[in-house]
């Protein structure tokens, strides 16, 4: 097992790639603290790891709510003693909006879930990491964290954020042997479309994300996103730091 006696705290548990690491992480050793708004899903993602013979908890939330994100650190804390692992896999979609059709309602909704919620969680975790010693932050950003193309204005805008974040997280805590990485999957075969109403999509932008989108070199799964970030999760990546990491199949190589 790579994760024996590890905690880890996963947002957006429920489905796709946050499942699939929790899955992958519990069948490592790893207790899991599970997260999402989904609550029938993350009900059944639960019973599904606990059949399986892992150990897990759950908690349903919206975790750009404050308190209801920072829950997740203290249920863990609480349950289990600690938190060696937090993965911030919680995210949604923009409407491929531009920046000159950007809704108001939209950037701030996205914004919220995929910033202000991982930076909830790690302001939480931090402490109780260095305290005892260290610990290992997986964000997953996307391939609009490191190009234009991929999306609108705001999930693009909220995904290179998220890779900032991940590298000033990185260099402020080095010492305190806690690190902080971020994963840029490309196309891959989840669930996250849900959050986009089609009504809602922007035909310009819409275009102009899939020409970009056109380019892809294959469909990744969401246990290909598990494999890596199990591997950063364990004590084999201790001197992988402040690493922003495409795993896209080679479609941001083009």
């Amino acid at each position: 097992m790579r994760l024996p006696n590890k905690v880890a705290v996963i947002t957006g548990a429920a489905s796709g790639m946050g499942l699939a690491m929790a899955t992958r992480f519990a069948a490592e050793g790893a207790s899991i603290v599970a997260g999402d708004w989904n609550a029938l899903r993350l009900d059944q993602a639960e019973s599904s790891i606990k059949a399986s013979g892992g150990t897990i908890v759950s908690a349903h939330g919206n975790i750009a709510d404050q308190v209801e994100a920072e829950g997740l650190v203290e249920l863990a804390v609480k349950t289990f003693g600690r938190i060696d692992i937090l993965v911030n896999n919680a995210g949604i979609m923009d409407y491929m909006e531009g920046v000159a059709e950007l809704s108001d309602d939209i950037w701030h909704r996205v914004m919220g879930i995929n910033v202000e919620g991982p930076m909830f969680t790690m302001r939480k975790a931090i402490p109780h990491m260095i305290e005892q010693g260290g610990g290992s932050i997986i964000n997953i950003a996307s391939t609009a964290g490191i190009s234009g193309g991929a999306a609108g204005a705001a999930y693009t805008a909220s995904k290179h954020a998220l890779v900032g974040l991940t590298k000033s997280t990185a260099w402020m805590y080095t010492t305190k042997n806690v690190r902080c990485n971020a994963i840029c999957p490309g196309a891959t075969n989840t669930n996250i479309g849900e959050t986009m109403l089609a009504t809602r999509i922007d035909p310009a932008g819409y275009a102009r994300a899939t020409a970009f989108s056109a380019l892809v070199p294959a469909m990744l799964e969401p246990t290909d996103i598990a494999t890596l970030a199990l591997f950063l999760a364990s004590d084999e990546a201790r001197f992988i730091n402040g690493a922003i990491i495409p795993a896209d199949a080679g479609w941001k190589a083009v």
